[in-house]
């Protein structure tokens, strides 16, 4: 029977629950995730190993392979079917090996993106993974979080809840813990319960798990991580309309040459149809998507590791796209951390590094008494502006409670925004005494003495000037600015009460200090790197216009003459959308403005074809993330809200980390355009090479010999070019633009040239072999001539790998070695072949001869021709077409 918890009060849900306030015990969670299992939607499972390897025997060209191989058995060629089921069997082997590792790296990226929930468990507040909540437990709930489960509210907050997953309902819900008498209301009007992968927008609650994973409301919604990695991608999409329309392009071929064949009497009609079939095979480029697809996930990986969290595959590919970064300034750009960078005590603007602390100065007094951060065993807990001016002493060895011991605060006048600054009372040695800090134009209205050299004096309008002008000055480098007063209190004047009328006067001003959140150190590099890549940084912070600049001056992101290129929130609403769109490139940095700000920016620069990533942590940031071509959330400041709306998550909040993230996007596309390259140019090679020695009448490939080409010098080389090594100069390239794709920048043209080129040298040696024989029967120069193409067919695609490791770049550098995977494949498919001719026993299988010396010299030569010939090219392409390369 199904419990209405609507209807209870939360007294009664924790009882039929068997729960409390204080959150379930060890043993309880054991027994209940044992019970329940993970709290999670059911996707769909993986397939078993056995169900990848029989799947492999599904594709048609496989299955028509099949029985061209019993076809070849049942005419007496009994090797040849041995051959081709080996061929078929290492395919599949290979494709499940393939999918396997694709799926596992994207387990492994989805448990990176598990959400974390916060829960109260034998009576402590933790953090635990969603997924191992259980019914019973006590869940905290914020803005920013996702509710991770079906849940009874047990007390709230001025709760606000989005609920739109569940009932289309965009607008957010009031919640609260009151009991509802009604009977059977929608979900929509059950407002003291919330419910999983609904979305906190406003205020805190405690709330009791009732319902996990498969049970909750949402039971039969995929979730945004179910999407994630399942689905095909737009590249994958890509790649197998490639394939098809080279397919039928082959099967057209392989249709002619067996007409031709038959017709012209060349073979006997099954052995042609073998041959067509073979080459069929040979040339389609089924293990492209495969490949596709590994590579994508191999590149969220190395992502991972760099802290680049990758939400969805097709992110990859665009993040080799991106034109435009804009980035929040706070945590991303700089460190999140108030740092004291300048003094200015006795007339004088020192750097903080240079100055000498010690208890006794007034200065470090003050900083330290008119303060309420504390010091815990996990650190300074406290307003970050206040914890900064106690560790800039406790970084220089200074004593703090040394200072707090001999002046014990007994009162204070706490901060407020109109008047901007906090006063402590404090003791000292029977006498007391106010401690002041705040805005310094404020303080200078209730100055009227100064400390000058250990020396009060009355102030002078000399003095406020020159520290007004100091202010000012430290503002515009985009510090922030505290001032610093004090004065002796009489006993009467220390007992009165603690009101800013009563105390906050006649102060006597002793300093001024200007603290920053200093940028990250690496963000300067990596902002550069940015624009030498073609990407341009946008900075966009809730600061001040003035303290904005001066930071975006100091990253790079804008030059120090720029006046123009700041604006602000307020000059944005100013604006309509048609005037920001005509505008938006005159603009770096957006000062001042709120969340919803971005979503216009991300827009304005995409009316202009521009592929945007935007930053962002908040709540209200969720929709610009999802309006970007790119959406980054952060790993550390970012609510679960942001981060699902995200395609990237960075686990540091750096700004380093998505140009890291954009040079192993850029690699990836590159090394999927070499697999591409290298497979299409060599299977053009093969089809030209059968189907000009079909019309020239000459004799033609063995099944065997196509078969054992394609798997041993196409499979191997082009898994390795999936995991090339980025080259040197990636990042100095433009961005290739939303319209590029795979064949794009020369690719197409150098595929045609490389594959023709390929099959006319194969064609070459077969002549020469006829022209210049060393043997002198015809069965035994035919033989030799067509072992010399076979050999030269395979050892040019195995040269051509090493040209297809750069699309226009010259092979002879150092960096040609520095893939031990490409290597290893390399000379394994080289021993392969050479197996094939070397040892007598494979000689009768694979219809080859035994080359001499000089035979094998025109082989190798033919092969470093190709590299010769192509090297040429390059060069040419270079110096005339592809400069920037």
């Amino acid at each position: 029977m199904k419990t209405n918890y609507y209807n209870q009060t939360g007294e009664e849900v924790l009882v039929k629950l068997d729960s409390s306030l204080d959150g379930l015990d060890s043993a309880q969670i054991k027994e209940r995730q044992a019970k329940y299992g993970p709290n999670v939607l059911e996707s769909k499972k993986h397939t078993t190993l056995l169900q990848k390897f029989i799947a492999q025997f599904k594709d048609l060209m496989i299955i028509i392979l099949m029985v061209a191989a019993l076809v070849a058995m049942f005419a007496g060629e009994v090797s040849d079917a041995l051959i081709i089921f080996l061929v078929v069997l290492l395919n599949a082997v290979f494709g499940v090996f393939q999918e396997a590792k694709a799926e596992n790296a994207i387990d492994a990226l989805q448990e990176m993106t598990t959400p974390y929930s916060r829960v109260r468990r034998n009576g402590t507040v933790m953090q635990v993974k969603s997924d191992e909540i259980v019914p019973g437990d006590i869940v905290l709930l914020e803005a920013g979080d996702i509710v991770p489960a079906d849940m009874r509210i047990l007390s709230s907050s001025s709760l606000k809840i989005e609920e739109a997953a569940l009932t289309g309902e965009s607008v957010p819900v009031d919640k609260d813990a009151a009991v509802i008498t009604e009977e059977n209301p929608p979900i929509g009007e059950q407002s003291n319960l919330c419910f999983m992968n609904t979305s906190v927008t406003y205020g805190t609650a405690e709330a009791v798990v009732f319902a996990t994973g498969m049970q909750t409301q949402v039971g039969h919604i995929a979730t945004m991580l179910d999407e994630v990695d399942n689905s095909v991608t737009p590249l994958q999409k890509n790649i197998t309309h490639l394939s098809k329309v080279l397919t039928i392009l082959i099967l057209v071929i392989a249709v002619v040459i067996f007409v031709f064949g038959v017709a012209t009497g060349r073979e006997t009609v099954l052995d042609m149809l073998l041959t067509a079939i073979s080459l069929a095979v040979a040339a389609i480029p089924e293990g492209l998507p495969a490949i596709v697809t590994i590579t994508l996930a191999l590149g969220t990986q190395t992502m991972a590791k760099r802290n680049a969290l990758v939400r969805k595959l097709p992110a990859v590919e665009t993040l080799g796209t991106t034109e435009i970064i804009a980035s929040d300034k706070t945590g991303t750009l700089t460190q999140n951390k108030m740092t004291v960078e300048q003094l200015y005590t006795d007339h004088q603007l020192v750097s903080a590094e240079q100055i000498k602390v010690s208890p006794d100065l007034r200065l470090a007094q003050i900083m330290i008494l008119a303060n309420d951060s504390q010091e815990t065993p996990e650190g300074l807990v406290g307003d970050p502006t206040e914890t900064a001016l106690i560790q800039y002493y406790l970084d220089r060895g200074m004593d703090i409670k040394q200072v707090q011991n001999a002046y014990p605060r007994s009162n204070s006048v706490p901060f407020d925004s109109e008047r901007k600054m906090m006063s402590a009372i404090v003791d000292h040695n029977g006498q007391a005494y106010l401690m002041t800090k705040g805005a310094v134009d404020e303080i200078l209205q209730r100055t009227t003495r100064i400390e000058d050299n250990g020396e009060i004096r009355p102030i002078t309008a000399a003095d406020k000037e020159k520290i007004l002008a100091t202010n000012k000055d430290l503002a515009l480098e985009a510090l922030r600015v505290l001032g610093f007063a004090y004065k002796p209190l009489t006993t009467e004047q220390s007992q009165a009460e603690a009101t800013s009328e009563n105390f906050e006067n006649d102060l006597i001003f002793v300093g001024m200090i200007g603290m920053i959140d200093p940028q990250r150190p690496e963000v300067k590099d990596a902002v550069s790197e940015a624009k030498s890549a073609g990407i341009r940084p946008l900075m966009i912070t809730g600061d001040h216009k003035d303290t904005a600049r001066a930071i975006a001056i100091r990253l790079g992101i804008i030059a120090e003459d720029d006046t123009a290129g700041v604006i602000t929130g307020r000059e944005l609403d100013e604006m309509s959308d048609e005037e920001l769109k005509q505008n938006v490139a005159k603009y770096s940095v957006y000062a001042r403005v709120a969340p919803e700000h971005k979503v216009r920016i991300v827009k304005a620069w995409q009316s202009h074809g521009k592929i945007v990533a935007m930053t962002g942590d908040g709540v209200n940031d969720a929709p610009a993330l999802k309006t970007a071509d790119i959406g980054v959330g952060m790993g550390i400041t970012g609510t679960e809200v942001s981060k699902n709306a995200s395609d990237i998550v960075l686990a540091d909040d750096n700004f380093a980390t998505i140009i890291l993230a954009v040079r192993e996007g850029r690699k990836v596309f590159a090394n999927i355009q070499k697999a591409i390259q290298y497979l299409l140019s060599a299977n053009l090679g093969e089809i030209l090479t059968l189907f000009m020695m079909t019309m020239l009448n000459w004799s033609i490939f063995a099944p065997v010999q196509i078969l054992w080409i394609n798997l041993v010098t196409d499979t191997f080389p082009a898994i390795a070019l999936g995991v090339e090594k980025g080259e040197k100069n990636i990042m100095q390239r433009k961005p290739r633009g939303s319209k590029s794709n795979f064949l794009s920048n020369g690719v197409g043209s150098s595929i045609i040239y490389q594959g023709i080129l390929e099959g006319l040298i194969t064609l070459g040696v077969y002549w020469l072999a006829i022209k210049f024989p060393v043997h002198t029967t015809s069965a035994q120069i035919h033989a030799d001539a067509l072992t010399m193409a076979y050999a030269t067919l395979g050892v040019l695609q195995l040269f051509h790998a090493f040209n297809s490791k750069s699309i226009h770049g010259s092979i002879f550098t150092k960096e040609t070695f520095n893939n031990k995977y490409f290597n290893l494949a390399i000379l394994v498919s080289a021993i392969l072949l050479a197996m094939t001719i070397f040892v007598p026993a494979f000689n009768s299988t694979f219809h080859v001869t035994t080359l001499d010396l000089s035979q094998w010299g025109i082989v190798l030569g033919a092969g470093f021709l190709l590299v010769i010939i192509v090297e040429i090219v390059k060069f040419f392409q270079r110096k005339f077409i592809y400069t920037e390369e």
